[in-house]
C-alpha cells in the first residue's frame, strides 16, 4: 500500500492530502504539522482574526474532523529531525515515518532582524503563524505607539489594521518607496496616500539602525539619525522558501525548492508544493507567494503522485486589505516598462502593466470588474491595445472578443 507523506500542515498541505482522497487515493496518508492547531487560513491572521473579527475555528481550512473521517494521520506539534531519502524514512521527535511518496509543503519563513540591532527585544514581532498573532494581539490598544519595518504588503497590512484600532503608527521602508519590489510607483502612490489619509506616519528612504530597550523595546534609531519612542514593533521585511530539510537531502535548491512542471524534485519519490516550491513558468523558475498557487499546485501535485503526468500552468493572482480597499492583482507584473491607468469612480483605479505591446499584469483598487476581465485576458494570451484601456468610453467585456 502506497504511503504518501506530506511535511507542512499549511495550505498546500491540506490541499494536497485532501485532493489525493477525493480523487480517490486508497493508500496511507501522513500529514505532518509543527503547530498545535489543524491547517488554517494565513492571510485573515493579520486582518479579521487580529482585528477579532474572526474566531479561531472559522479560520480551519476544514474542520478538524476532517482528517480523521477520511483516514488521513494528520500528527500535529510534530517536528521532522531527519530525512533518509536513500531509506526513504522521516524521522521525527515522535518516532519514525516509512513512505512512499514525500511531499514538502513547508511553506516559507519570515526574515527576523538581527539580534545585534534588537531584533530579540521582546516586544518585536513578525506575522506568519498563529503564534505570531496571538502574541501581538495584547499590544493592540488605543494610543499604543507601533513601529512598522517594511512597506510591503504584510506591513501595510499591519498598518491599517493598527491604524483601525486607533493606535499611533510609523511605517519605515528602507527603498525608496513602499511596495517597490512588488509594484508600479503608481501603486505605490496610491497606497501611500490612503495610509497617510488614515494617519499613517510613512517615511520612505529610512533604513532602521537599531531597536533599543533594556529587555523589551522602547524605541528606534533610524539611518537619517531621528529616533521615535515605541511601545511595540512589527517586522515586514519579506519571507524566504523553508527549504532546509529539503536541501539536506540534496534536492535542488533554486529560488526554494526546485521542481519541474509536475511539482518532481530532482530526489526520486520527492515532490513540493506551495511557498517553498519554485517551478517553470514562463522561460523562468519561480515561486509564488499566494494561496491560489498553494491550492492549485498542491492539487496538481497530488494528482501526479496518482500517475496523472500533468503539468501545472499556473495563473497567478493575489489580493491584500487594506482599510476599506481591496487590492487585486493578475498576473506578474516582472519586466514592464509601461503602466497605463484606467480611472473609475472614487477610490477605485486600475494599473495596467505592459511590456511593449504584451500585457503583463493589472492592479485593480476596489475595481473587481477591472480585474476580472485583465485576469481572463493575461491568462487567454490577449493584449488590448493600453489606448482601449485609458479610454472611459471603452467597453471592457467587449476586450474578451478582440
Amino acid at each position: 500500500m502506497t504511503h504518501v507523506v506530506v511535511i507542512g500542515a499549511g495550505q498546500a498541505g491540506s490541499s494536497l492530502v485532501a485532493k489525493l482522497r477525493n480523487d480517490g487515493f486508497d493508500g496511507r496518508i501522513t500529514l505532518i504539522g509543527s503547530e498545535s492547531v489543524p491547517p488554517y487560513q494565513r492571510p485573515p491572521l493579520s486582518k479579521k482574526y487580529l482585528l477579532g473579527e474572526m474566531a479561531l475555528e472559522r479560520l480551519y481550512l476544514r474542520p478538524a474532523s476532517f482528517y480523521a473521517d477520511h483516514d488521513i494521520d494528520l500528527r500535529l506539534n510534530t517536528l521532522v529531525t531527519d530525512i533518509d531519502a536513500a531509506g526513504q524514512t522521516v524521522s521525527t521527535q515522535n518516532g519514525d515515518v516509512a513512505y512512499d511518496e514525500l511531499v514538502f509543503a513547508t511553506g516559507s519563513t519570515p526574515h527576523r532582524l538581527p539580534a545585534k540591532i534588537g531584533g530579540a527585544l521582546g516586544g518585536v514581532y513578525v506575522v506568519r503563524d498563529l503564534n505570531d498573532v496571538d502574541a501581538m494581539s495584547p499590544e493592540f490598544e488605543q494610543g499604543k505607539r507601533v513601529l512598522i519595518v517594511g512597506g510591503g504588503y504584510i506591513g501595510l497590512e499591519a498598518a491599517a489594521v493598527a491604524a483601525s484600532r486607533g493606535l499611533k503608527v510609523t511605517l519605515v521602508e528602507m527603498a525608496d518607496r513602499i511596495l517597490q519590489r512588488v509594484a508600479a510607483p503608481e501603486t505605490s502612490t496610491y497606497f501611500r496616500n490612503l495610509h497617510t489619509g488614515h494617519g499613517v506616519d510613512i517615511r520612505e528612504g529610512v533604513g532602521l539602525s537599531e531597536l533599543c530597550g533594556e529587555g523589551r523595546v522602547t524605541g528606534a534609531r533610524f539611518s537619517d539619525g531621528s529616533e521615535l519612542d515605541v511601545d511595540f514593533v512589527i517586522v515586514g521585511v519579506g519571507v524566504a522558501p523553508s527549504a532546509g530539510l529539503a536541501e539536506t537531502i540534496g534536492v535542488e535548491i533554486e529560488n526554494g525548492i526546485k521542481t519541474d512542471a509536475c511539482g518532481c524534485t530532482s530526489v526520486p519519490h520527492v515532490w513540493a508544493a506551495g511557498d517553498c516550491a519554485s517551478f517553470p513558468y514562463r522561460g523562468q523558475q519561480v515561486r509564488l507567494e499566494s494561496v491560489p498557487n498553494a491550492i492549485d499546485q498542491a492539487e496538481v501535485v497530488a494528482q501526479n503522485i496518482m500517475g496523472a503526468d500533468i503539468e501545472y500552468v499556473a495563473k497567478p493572482w493575489f489580493w491584500s486589505d487594506q482599510f476599506d480597499i481591496k487590492l487585486q492583482i493578475a498576473g506578474l507584473n516582472a519586466g514592464y516598462d509601461r503602466v497605463v491607468e484606467r480611472a473609475g469612480d472614487g477610490p477605485s483605479v486600475s494599473f495596467w502593466y505592459y511590456q511593449g505591446d504584451t500585457l503583463l499584469a493589472v492592479d485593480a483598487m476596489n475595481a473587481p470588474r477591472d480585474y476580472m476581465i485583465g485576469k481572463r485576458l493575461i491568462e487567454s494570451g490577449k493584449s488590448p491595445a493600453p489606448s482601449l484601456i485609458q479610454d472611459p468610453e471603452t467597453d471592457m467585456k467587449a476586450l474578451m472578443k478582440l
